[in-house]
């Protein structure tokens, strides 16, 4: 089946894309719109990492079930997609181990003790600008850039306003980020978008390989990432700024060293900041907007944009296409707030 006119994406990011791949598998017409500008989807590590995110951030059963079901849509999408997925050792070092390997099994997750560390073989890693590229070529010229300046509902239809144009939607997925609330938009919905919460993150990136694998310890992380190394992250609610700030940077890599057991070297680093979303209880929205019908939410995956990606993608695509929600959707839908 074909829609037309077709379903319009606003936003490019993991969510946007992944929703759009998943919509145009299905057979849907989509149109992906995006102002272009780099996004916190690149400004990332790729984490596909249901098992070290559910431990460190101490995630009820509920949550790291959300987690681990994000995971294992990862295979399949990203056979689908062309996105490469590296499944790779991750550990940690350092800090409260006895604590971090408990709170893993508790949640039903393999962890192993290798002496002070604890690993587990749960969690896979993609390369964001690898992955973003390859979404971006299946999708086409489905994606386009341009600027949204209002939605408005009209005659069964959405008119999607922007850049001088309009343009007809059998449906509108906000898949925005932390941006500001699309002009237009209905009031119940508008609020939800104004209310997530914009979350400054800070990476480094190397050429220089210092792990094989995810190493991870209180205050960084270390992965291997585009033939060298990234070094992360920060979590900085309620900052938009993204100028890399270079005390957060000596910050992170002094964490880092300590974490991979290592005196500090001179090592050349390029630093990057991005804002994230996150919704209240810290898991995205997906699914129908509360108050309008044919519009839906991709939106507010804190930083797990790459772990959900493809879990948010199906959610939405089963809501779009009026299928009874599963599980998965109704711990994630946008009206539970």
């Amino acid at each position: 089946m074909t829609t037309s006119p077709p379903i319009v994406i606003i936003g490019a990011g993991v969510l946007g894309l992944c929703t759009a791949f998943e919509l145009q598998r299905r057979g849907h017409a989509v149109r992906v719109i995006d102002p272009g500008a780099a996004n916190a989807s690149l400004v990332a590590a790729g984490m596909v990492a249901p098992a070290m995110e559910a431990a460190i951030d101490d995630a009820s059963v509920e949550q790291a079930q959300i987690f681990r079901e994000g995971r294992d849509l990862w295979p399949g999408f990203a056979n689908a997609s062309g996105i490469e997925l590296a499944r790779r050792p991750a550990e940690w070092r350092g800090g409260d181990v006895d604590g971090i390997e408990a709170r893993l099994q508790a949640l039903g997750f393999e962890a192993r003790r290798a002496g002070d560390r604890v690993l587990t073989d749960e969690d896979y890693q993609v390369e964001p600008a690898q992955a973003v590229s390859a979404l971006r070529q299946v999708l086409g010229d489905a994606v386009v850039q341009g600027r949204v300046s209002s939605v408005e509902r009209a005659g069964g239809l959405w008119r999607v306003s922007g850049d001088g144009e309009i343009l007809q939607a059998s449906a509108v997925v906000l898949a925005t980020g932390a941006a500001d609330a699309v002009a237009g938009l209905p009031p119940a919905a508008h609020d939800l978008v104004a209310a997530i919460q914009p979350i400054r993150g800070q990476i480094g990136v190397l050429t220089r390989a210092l792990v094989d694998h995810t190493v991870r310890g209180p205050g960084a992380y270390v992965a291997p990432m585009a033939g060298g190394s990234v070094i992360g992250a920060t979590m900085e609610p309620g900052r938009r700024d993204t100028a890399p700030d270079v005390t957060t940077g000596e910050r992170l890599m002094d964490a880092a060293w300590r974490v991979l057991g290592q005196p500090p070297e001179l090592l050349e680093i390029e630093w990057r900041a991005g804002v994230r979303g996150a919704s209240a209880d810290g898991l995205p929205m997906a699914g129908p907007a509360p108050d309008d019908e044919g519009l839906f939410f991709a939106l507010a995956p804190r930083r797990n944009g790459w772990l959900l990606g493809p879990l948010v993608a199906a959610v939405v695509a089963d809501a779009v296409e009026g299928r009874a929600p599963s599980q998965e959707a109704r711990v994630l839908d946008p009206r539970r707030f």
